[in-house]
Formats: C-alpha cells, structure tokens, sequence
C-alpha cells in the first residue's frame, strides 16, 4: 500500500526493456543520435506542431531552466501560492534565473485571475524599484490533485498575452491531468497559449525523463546555452530518449495515467462511502486528500500502508477535527486494486 507518492513508484516494464535495448553499441552524443531526434519528432507529433525539446534529469530542472529562458532584469514569474515552484525547490527557479516569485491565492489550488491581473499590474516594465512582471507559471495538474479546465487556463494566458508575458506550465502530472480532462496535449496547451512546458515522465513510469517543451522553436535558442551552463545537458542523451520512446509507443504513456487516475477514484469512491473519513476537498487526477481519524491512519502504517500526513491549509485551520488527521493518497502505474481495498478496509 504505497500511496506516499508516484515518485516511489519504479519504472515501467516496458520503459525498462526499451532502456536495456538502447543499453549496447555506439550512438552520437549531446542529444545529436538517431533516437534523440526521432523522439524529438514524437513530441511534434504529439503536440500536432513543430516544438523545440531539451531533456533534463528532474522537473525542478526543468521548471527552474524554462523560467530562466524568459528573464530579464529585475523581472517577477507569477505562481499559485501553493505551486511546486514555490514550496519545493529550494530557490531553484530564483537562483538558475536571476529573478524571483510572486505568489498569487486561488481556490482548490489554482490561481485566481482576478487576484492575478491585481498583482501583475503591481509591476509594470518601469518599475526599477519593485521589479517588473516577466513570466506566470501554472501547475497542471495542481498540488493538491485539482486541474485547470481548458476555460481557465484561457483567462490566465489571456492575462498573459494582455502583458506580453509567457506563459508557462509546470507538466509533472501532465498525462494525468490530460486523462482527467480528456483533452489533446495541443488543447491543453498552446492552443490555450502556453508558451513553454515542462513535460514530466518520471512520476509515470519513467526512470528519469523529463523535458522542456517549446511550442514556438524560435524562442529556444537560448535554451541550449542555459541548459549546458546549469549542467544539464547529458553526454549520452540517449538514454533520456529511450525512455521516452517507450513511453509514447502504443499510447504507453496515457494507459499509465488512466490506470493511476483510476485507481485515484477507487479511493476517492470509498473514502467517500466510508462511514468516519471523507475527502478534504474534490480532486480528480492521481492524488487524493482525506480527512480519517488518527486512530484509523494508525492502523492503516501499522498493516504497511505509506502515505503523508499533510499540512492543513492555513485558510482553513477547522478543516480537521482534533482526533482526525489530513492525508495525502497518491497512486501510480503501480497501483493496483488489492492496494486500495485494503487501505479502504483499514477505514472500515
């Protein structure tokens, strides 16, 4: 019953196969062989445009070099006051770019346009004192499991576009949320206008996959030299490619997402049947937030289970009684149905 997060998870059977294929002979290096660029045309394909990719090791890498391409001087990236970029890369996205954070309230963990038009317009291009407004970033999926709606992510990208900002997308959950909303990579993003993503594959099956993503090839060609100079640009990239060719053959990398999403409203279901726990609040991709007594959670570490106790949010501090406790349930790939119902029958 691991549940404490899909990076627990290993990598997928067939990601590995394809991994040990690449693993003999001689291919050219720094992402100029045969497989870096038909992966490379993957994307495009997927995308159903012509994009620009740079592969990196981690999602903060790739979350940290995507808002350095966009900086300028005293600039500011807007973000959701509980985004990843915010909360858990220590500063990597202010120290690879030079520039800083300004965080921006929204429900169910998602950036509120209004409150966010109120602060870009805190920091117009001559502000010399405060700093000027420079890129937005979105989480999708969010932290705390929820997903921007194509309509939603509309009004931010129309915020960006009204100041000539780029948009960005953090995509560690990309395939989860594109299952959740059962939209298009292109619908979700640059047909809405993001302008960069980064597009993650390691909490899907991946060993450690991931890549920046740009939808206009024309802005990226900073990219190469920011990416070599944050040491992340790999000598035998083609290893970055085998995973990701093993990821997209036949769908792979959907079927993963729609197994962990689904055993997500497994939980969700039976938490919500069970007659002393209840959802913290709705989610709908690979992460689950119930409220179960302590005692119930107790039982549940001592039978094995692995899960976070998380934060109660501070604008909701009678979210949980003084007997319960908030937790975090996140599923993967490797999830099964036996996991979860033994989870459920340690709430009764």
């Amino acid at each position: 019953m691991f549940f404490a997060s899909d990076n627990w998870a290993g990598a997928h059977s067939k990601i590995a196969e394809r991994l040990l294929a690449e693993s003999g002979g001689f291919a050219s290096a720094y992402g100029t062989s045969d497989l870096d660029q038909k992966v490379e045309a993957k994307f495009s394909e997927i995308f159903e445009r012509d994009v620009a990719v740079f592969f990196v090791a981690t999602g903060t890498a790739a979350n940290s070099l995507s808002l350095a391409s966009v900086q300028k001087p005293g600039g500011i990236s807007f973000c959701h006051t509980e985004a990843h970029v915010a909360e858990d890369e220590c500063g990597a996205p202010d120290f690879f770019s030079g520039a800083r954070l300004a965080t921006v309230d929204g429900a169910l963990g998602k950036i509120d346009p209004k409150a966010l038009a109120t602060k870009v317009a805190r920091f117009p291009q001559d502000a010399v004192h405060h700093g000027r407004a420079a890129a937005i970033t979105i989480t999708q999926a969010t932290e705390i499991g929820t997903v921007y709606s194509l309509s939603e992510i509309d009004a931010i990208a129309s915020i960006a576009k009204e100041n000539s900002l780029p948009l960005h997308m953090d995509g560690a959950r990309f395939a989860n949320a594109l299952i959740a909303l059962g939209a298009s990579p292109a619908e979700m993003t640059w047909k809405r206008g993001v302008d960069i993503l980064s597009f993650g594959g390691t909490k899907n099956g991946c060993w450690c996959a991931e890549a920046i993503v740009f939808f206009d090839p024309s802005k990226a060609r900073e990219m190469h030299f920011i990416r070599k100079r944050a040491a992340q640009l790999f000598s035998k990239s083609r290893f970055i490619a085998a995973q990701f060719d093993g990821y997209f053959q036949d769908g792979l990398w959907l079927d993963l997402a729609r197994h962990s999403n689904s055993m997500a409203d497994r939980l969700r279901a039976g938490i919500e049947n069970a007659p002393n726990a209840h959802l913290a609040w709705p989610t709908v991709s690979n992460e689950v937030f119930a409220i179960i007594p302590k005692s119930s959670a107790k039982a549940a570490e001592d039978k094995g289970a692995k899960f976070y106790e998380w934060p109660i949010p501070e604008s909701q501090p009678e979210l949980v009684g003084s007997n319960d406790t908030l937790i975090r349930l996140v599923t993967s790939f490797a999830t099964t149905e036996a996991d979860v119902a033994n989870f459920l029958a340690c709430l009764g």
